[in-house]
């Protein structure tokens, strides 16, 4: 059986007042419309149609080469919408429809609305669910023996119809032969003067097709966005589904609420994590690791037994039993090996620090390569720019850098040299050399108490 997917993402969605496109809005690190393909995806829906409009370029770009993509130049109602896409489905087979707007739907769901058409052997079914607030969606309307009659979009239904719980959701699978029979025959008689596609369910009803309603087992799915309330709301849910799904794989979260994490995180059991914590999309963590309040990981990835004090990481990678902080930051290619102690107040940069290394306090190290089993002293500092250029250094193993030294790229220190507390050095030290790049101590005994006299005699 053939599996086809429409996704309605054409609309305005005005009421988010934003130049972004409602559907590009962000849900726990991925856009609304994403989600819904991410859904499509699990319940075996591959290459979905999206059918955009509004800024559509900015909507094609983001969903990219997932999709295909079919344009709605007006707006005219979601059976006008699902028309146009039409010809980029199969011929036969089922064919789901969703809101792009949906970001709470799930592929287990989706994957249930098949299976009861086909088990049902329904021309079309709904998708319905029985909200503690109908207002602003379509009502169900069954018979007697609970079959579906219709859909009555709000602004269209009686004072009687208003009062049905039971919504439309905007998620439907028709068999692709029945819509394709009765898309031809919608028409505008409504208060919108639109095409509605909730019309199709009822005049295969009047044609003698089986049509059908399912009810979701969670309402929360029907969740549609239509302003930031609404949006604060949804990443809320997606957010305890995140976060419920880690510890449920043995993570502790302590605090859960105040832990936010993206939908593809990737967190190792036995890792233990505290408030206020913000793990951004394409982030993986390992296992055993210990996350201190206070930390911001965005595309970071960290080895087994990883503890993080009070940090931001961007892009970087820590190996395994490595500590970082408090208060380090850690930029784009910054790479820690393992055993290697990054502490108080250190920047890294497109570098990497070789296993069991320390760059324990209130230093610097940009474009450069630092070896195994070195000390990088308090206040170190890598030169790599001279306004104009970026430079590299290279240090190599068991190297021991005094505090306050200044590394003017390019250098390098060979295995095992020592530079003096202090120095700025400008070149290369051999293995095992001791590099003394300052000015000599002068003492002038007197010269203080002399100095006081001379301040005293001009005060008077």
């Amino acid at each position: 059986m053939t599996l086809s997917g429409i996704i309605l993402a054409a609309g305005q969605g005005t009421r988010m007042k934003s130049e972004l496109p409602k559907v590009l809005h962000s849900v726990c690190g991925l856009p609304i419309v994403m989600h819904v393909c991410r859904a499509f995806a699990e319940a075996g829906i591959q290459r979905p149609v999206a059918v955009v409009g509004n800024k559509h370029e900015m909507v094609m770009q983001a969903m990219g080469q997932s999709v295909d993509f079919a344009y709605q130049e007006k707006q005219l109602g979601t059976g006008h919408a699902v028309l146009t896409a039409l010809p980029q489905i199969a011929e036969d087979g089922l064919v789901v429809i969703c809101a792009g707007d949906m970001p709470l739907i799930t592929g287990e769901t989706i994957s249930r609305l098949i299976k009861n058409t086909l088990e049902r052997d329904y021309a079309a079914c709904v998708l319905t669910a029985v909200l503690p607030s109908s207002a602003g969606y379509g009502r169900i309307v069954r018979g007697k023996n609970g079959e579906l009659i219709k859909i009555v979009e709000e602004r269209d239904a009686s004072p009687e119809e208003k009062e049905i719980r039971e919504v439309n959701t905007s998620v439907y699978c028709f068999q692709v032969k029945a819509l394709r029979g009765v898309l031809s025959r919608l028409r505008p008689d409504n208060a919108q003067g639109e095409l509605y596609l909730t019309d199709a369910l009822e005049l295969l009803s009047a044609a003698g097709a089986r049509t059908g309603a399912m009810q979701a087992e969670d309402y929360r799915e029907a969740m549609g966005i239509n302003d930031r309330v609404q949006l604060a709301q949804a990443a809320k849910l997606m957010q305890e589904r995140i976060n419920r799904r880690h510890m449920l794989n043995g993570v502790t979260l302590i605090d859960p609420e105040s832990i936010y994490i993206d939908w593809d995180v990737e967190i190792g059991r036995d890792t233990v994590i505290y408030p206020n914590n913000y793990l951004c999309s394409g982030t993986v963590i390992g296992e055993g690791c210990t996350l201190y309040e206070g930390n911001r990981l965005e595309k970071s990835r960290l080895g087994d037994g990883v503890s993080i004090r009070c940090s931001t990481l961007i892009e970087a990678e820590v190996g395994s039993n490595s500590t970082v902080g408090p208060n380090a930051y850690l930029r784009p290619k910054a790479i820690v090996g393992n055993n290697a102690r990054i502490g108080d107040f250190v920047e890294l940069k497109n570098c990497s620090i070789g296993n069991k290394s320390k760059v324990s306090h209130l230093a610097y190290v940009g474009d450069a390569d630092v070896g195994s089993g070195c000390n990088i002293g308090c206040g170190v500092v890598f030169v790599n720019y001279d306004g104009k250029h970026k430079f590299r250094s290279k240090i190599g193993d068991n190297v021991f850098v005094g505090s306050n030294s200044n590394l003017v790229a390019p250098v390098v220190l060979e295995d095992g040299a020592y530079v003096a507390a202090g120095s700025t050095v400008t070149q290369d030290v051999p293995g095992g050399a001791l590099c003394i790049a300052r000015a000599r101590q002068t003492v002038k005994p007197g010269w203080a108490e002399q100095k006081r006299r001379e301040w005293e005699k001009e005060s008077k």
